[in-house]
């Protein structure tokens, strides 16, 4: 064989392999867009549980005023923040403490507790969190196999070449694992 033809085959699997690298860095910045929508798709769906459960304690704890006014203002802090998990962290890891503190006032409140609405925006709110967590893992696994890819050589020389840059990670606590789960209501037993 030539000399000229094993550069040939040298370069073009030098080019295939490059290629491919590339390719799989725009795949993966799918995997991280699709992830983060629907990361995105479950905080506004806590975001549109939030006034419900709001409206239901004021109803039965209408002197913890400035616990509702906090929740609220942090809520619609939070749906108007746009961007990727960076922006977002901050302003949800606050509507996670003001959710906390408004569960947290929930308690002293039996009737509250005991209320089939109040049990059933607090289930919710529940779910809504597993689903938050679950769809966070995803888009940070996401994220983690990018970022990797971006710091390992050879891959890093296509990283910078198609300016393909690492991604924040999205952490935000539940709302509902210090408050635990939703109590159960007990009913009433007559007295003898």
């Amino acid at each position: 064989m030539s000399p000229l033809i094993i550069v040939g085959i040298a370069v073009g699997v030098v080019v295939c392999w490059a290629l491919l690298s590339f390719n799989r860095f725009v795949s993966q910045r799918q995997l991280i867009d699709n992830s983060w929508s629907n990361v995105e798709t479950e905080l506004r769906r806590r975001h549109d549980l939030v006034p419900n459960l709001v409206e239901t304690v004021r109803g039965y704890a209408s002197h913890e005023q400035a616990t509702l006014v906090e929740v609220i203002e942090a809520r619609q802090a939070a749906a108007v923040v746009t961007g990727g998990a960076h922006e977002h962290e901050g302003a949800e890891n606050v509507l996670t403490e003001g959710l906390r503190h408004l569960l947290a006032v929930s308690e002293a409140y039996p009737e509250l507790v005991a209320s089939r609405h109040f049990l059933e925006l607090q289930r919710e709110l529940v779910t809504t969190e597993d689903r938050i967590q679950a769809a966070r893992r995803l888009f940070n696994g996401n994220v983690r196999d990018h970022n990797r890819r971006v710091e390992q050589i050879p891959s890093m020389l296509i990283a910078r070449i198609g300016g393909f840059d690492q991604h924040d990670y999205f952490e935000v606590e539940p709302a509902v694992r210090i408050a635990g789960p939703p109590p159960v209501a007990r009913p009433e037993l007559p007295s003898r």
